[in-house]
């Protein structure tokens, strides 16, 4: 007798090849729908191939290893797909100065970030707030408050802490990250509210900015919540809780801390100059509402904590990790210091060979591998090769750190550690060098100034006090820092100076 298919299972198989079909058929019409598009006509830089509905996949640990070895394969720039967005991802060197320094004025906007910049910071972060006038706004005074020659006026304040933290290593050399971020703590705070009491990395406001803004970082990761693929996620009220809850703590921090400073102003009590009061005097100047100032405050807390803190672990890390190239600092430091006096700024110019270390230390582990995502507002063209390819406007673009801090045309032996590469043949630092540790084109940290002397000085005072080695029985993940993560320690210091004499001298050395 004649068997008949089972129309059941045939059936099932056929709607499961056809939803199938049909999903493939309608993220193609999405894609072609929604993505920006070039009137130009000229294709998107190459893109790895995927099959995942929800675009590429980005591990969360060490992300910007996956990213780099699409750069490697592809070519220094290239095209992901988060949902139904595209994102051009710039990896080489030359090709970053093209596209985010020289056409900056077409990146100076950032993409629409749901969960990071609009549930977790309610639209008031300076870092990711869109280009436009309250973002200039809030740019213009920063710039005038940050600018070089007003950073220069906060070095006694640096030297003062940075003495603090040698005899703070010196009484317990385990917890130095806490010192470095203590360190960050009391310094950014002066800067931004005057405060002059001492801070410590554990006091409740430290440890939240420092929980907020870890909070950040996994928002930003591409992928992480799914609101930045589907927007109206962010009315549901069970929705992203941690991120709404983030934004009310942030909030009341931010407020307490410029009510605070106005309550000294108001009471003509005279605490030196801060950001926060510099701002509460110049309302008009700027024309920020207070909520805008507490927030513009906050984030310039936030960001100068959290990266100052960890440079300055990231320095020391390379220092523990290439004893040869830190003997030829401190035999720079004998030469020009001595072990009979302080280092201080007016040293500067005569060390060379640190500035060369620091510099190399943030290129190996830079702070934000991933980088941080701007948006063109005009398409971008940019040509290799005789060919042109176009970034169309409303694509979100970044500039990978990892992969431009290995690009071995700019760096030869990119993952070796190297600090000449810094340095010309006459032991000058080299001009025409440059790794973008504080970001790209109109976006440029403006804080960069005093987070420069902080990690300067604390390079400097650290490595004429102390001989740093590896202790051999500790783990090291020398990756932690760039996913702002402290690990336990992993470094004995060796002071070089004998320790009655280094305590006295940092105690009293006149600033």
């Amino acid at each position: 007798m004649l068997q008949l298919p089972d129309l059941r299972v045939f059936n099932s198989t056929q709607l499961v090849l056809t939803t199938a079909t049909c999903l493939g058929i309608l993220v193609g019409v999405i894609s072609r729908a929604y993505l920006p598009k070039s009137e130009s006509g000229l294709p998107l830089p190459p893109s790895p191939l995927t099959r995942r509905l929800r675009g590429h996949f980005i591990p969360p640990r060490n992300p910007f290893l996956t990213v780099a070895g699409w750069i490697d394969e592809h070519g220094p720039l290239i095209t992901i797909r988060s949902g139904t967005k595209r994102i051009v991802i710039i990896g080489r060197h030359d090709t970053v100065v093209d596209i985010m320094e020289k056409q900056g004025a077409s990146l100076a906007d950032r993409p629409r970030l749901v969960a990071a910049g609009e549930i977790l910071n309610g639209g008031l972060s300076v870092i990711l707030t869109p280009s436009g006038n309250m973002w200039r706004r809030m740019r213009r005074a920063l710039h005038t408050h940050l600018q070089p020659k007003s950073a220069e006026e906060y070095q006694p304040l640096h030297m003062s802490h940075a003495k603090n933290m040698v005899i703070n290593i010196l009484e317990d050399p385990v917890n130095f990250q806490n010192h470095a971020a203590t360190y960050a703590a009391t310094t950014i705070t002066k800067v931004a509210y005057g405060k002059t009491t001492p801070s410590s990395a554990n006091d409740p406001e430290a440890r939240l900015v420092r929980e907020n803004f870890q909070l950040l970082r996994k928002t930003l990761r591409p992928g992480a919540y799914l609101v930045d693929i589907i927007p109206w996620l962010k009315y549901l009220p069970w929705y992203a809780q941690e991120l709404k809850c983030g934004f009310e703590r942030n909030k009341q921090l931010n407020t307490d801390q410029l009510n605070r400073v106005k309550r000294q102003i108001q009471s003509n009590v005279d605490v030196g100059p801060s950001f926060v009061k510099y701002m509460l005097e110049n309302i008009q100047v700027h024309g920020l509402t207070e909520t805008e100032m507490a927030f513009l405050a906050g984030s310039f807390y936030a960001a100068g904590f959290d990266t100052t803190t960890l440079a300055i672990c990231t320095v020391l890390m390379a220092a523990a990790c290439f004893p040869d190239e830190q003997a030829k600092v401190q035999a720079e430091l004998d030469a020009v210091v001595g072990r009979d006096r302080v280092p201080t700024f007016a040293d500067e110019q005569s060390l060379p060979r640190l500035h060369a270390f620091i510099s190399e230390a943030l290129r190996w582990r830079p702070l934000v591998p991933s980088g941080m995502a701007h948006r063109t507002t005009n398409d971008v063209v940019w040509a290799v090769y005789q060919k042109n390819y176009c970034i169309p406007a409303g694509t979100t673009v970044i500039g990978h750190h990892w992969s431009i801090s290995r690009d071995p045309d700019i760096f030869p032996e990119p993952h070796a550690f190297r600090p000449e590469r810094w340095t010309n043949d006459q032991g000058c630092l080299r001009d025409d060098l440059k790794f973008f540790v504080f970001g790209f084109g109109r976006r440029v940290c403006p804080g960069q100034h005093v987070a420069n002397r902080s990690v300067f000085i604390n390079s400097l005072l650290i490595l004429w006090a102390f001989r740093l080695t590896l202790d051999a029985t500790k783990p090291l993940d020398d990756m932690a820092y760039m996913r702002g993560e402290d690990q336990p320690s992993f470094i004995e210091f060796k002071a070089r100076v004998p320790e009655t004499e280094l305590r006295r001298m940092m105690q009293n050395d006149p600033l």
